[in-house]
């Protein structure tokens, strides 16, 4: 069996993803288990390569050059629109390659929302990004982080709560956890445990703290059930992941970007992938931002790039 095939993004190249794509190249080592292509700005890369001293790493790096910055532009811990654009155009490029079938996956390094924003481009996540390239409907697209033991996939992401509460949705909720399920079939579990989180404390404890969950969360369990699926009404998110270790489930499923990313940060500051699920294209991510106090300085460690390569490559 041949080794994958991966397109890598660096994500914003003024901050920690250039360091950390060169330095996952370096553990992979010579002869690594997957074939890599980078898509970023070759300066930035070249950058990167001098402040780490893995200048003998770049010529054999298959680099497609793509996202180069203006003079001035381009300066480690820097957050500003060129940057932001780069990263959107190198991602966007890895994944339209994948969509092609010249990769069989997307690792995308850290991006920068403000420096996105102030581009002016429209971007909630690389769930989104992703679904838009591959012409998709991108509320069909989740984040589910890995890391710490769990995996939580979540049905909104990076939005107002005001905004989450509005677009919760029974029919939202069951496509976020069958696009999870997929996944972790996709990881090496066939037949996954599934738990819900309430939207309220307590998942509303019958309607006392409002009535989100009667209308949207237990609806969408009993539709799971309907599925085939075995699993529990809602429960209050801090009851599941407390009883984890007693009774472990293999997907849980979040209604708010907090509910799943605390826990995991907690457990995996520096280790959690992001996957994108519910596209026809894979695509993950770090659990982790651009880094930008540390950007240039060689400190970053690139444990959750590769934790990411290794997840997508089915070496884990």
């Amino acid at each position: 069996m041949s080794a994958r095939r991966i397109a890598v993004s660096v994500g914003d190249p003024n901050g920690i993803g250039p360091e950390i794509v060169l330095k996952a190249i370096d553990v992979l080592g010579p002869q690594p288990p997957v074939r890599i292509a980078v898509f970023g700005p070759a300066s930035v890369l070249e950058r990167a390569a001098q402040a780490t001293g893995l200048q003998r790493l770049l010529p054999s790096i298959d680099l497609r050059a793509t996202g180069e910055l203006a003079a001035g532009a381009a300066r480690f811990g820097e957050v500003n629109a060129q940057a932001g654009a780069s990263a959107v155009e190198s991602a966007s490029a890895a994944i339209e390659a994948c969509r092609r079938g010249e990769f069989d996956a997307v690792v995308a390094g850290p991006h920068h929302e403000t420096a996105i924003a102030q581009a002016g481009i429209r971007f909630t996540g690389y769930p989104s990004l992703l679904a838009r390239v591959c012409g998709e409907d991108t509320s069909g697209v989740f984040l589910m982080l890995v890391g710490g033991g769990l995996r939580i996939v979540h049905a909104t992401l990076h939005e107002s709560v005001a905004s989450a509460l509005l677009r919760l949705t029974p029919e939202l909720v069951v496509q976020a956890t069958l696009a999870g399920m997929r996944a972790c079939r996709m990881l090496g579990i066939e037949q996954p445990r599934v738990a819900l989180f309430g939207i309220n404390p307590h998942a509303s404890e019958g309607r006392l703290f409002g009535v989100e969950d009667a209308e949207c969360t237990v609806p969408a369990a009993q539709r799971l059930r309907a599925l085939g699926m075995a699993l529990d009404d809602p429960q209050g998110a801090d009851v599941l992941l407390a009883d984890h270790a007693r009774r472990p489930h293999d997907l849980y499923v979040a209604m708010l970007h907090d509910q799943g990313h605390i826990p995991i940060k907690l457990l995996a500051p520096q280790g959690a992938s992001a996957i994108s699920v519910g596209s026809k294209v894979l695509l993950a991510s770090t659990g982790h931002g651009s880094a930008m106090d540390i950007a240039g300085s060689g400190q970053a460690r690139p444990d959750a790039l590769l934790r990411s390569l290794r997840l997508v490559a089915g070496l884990t």
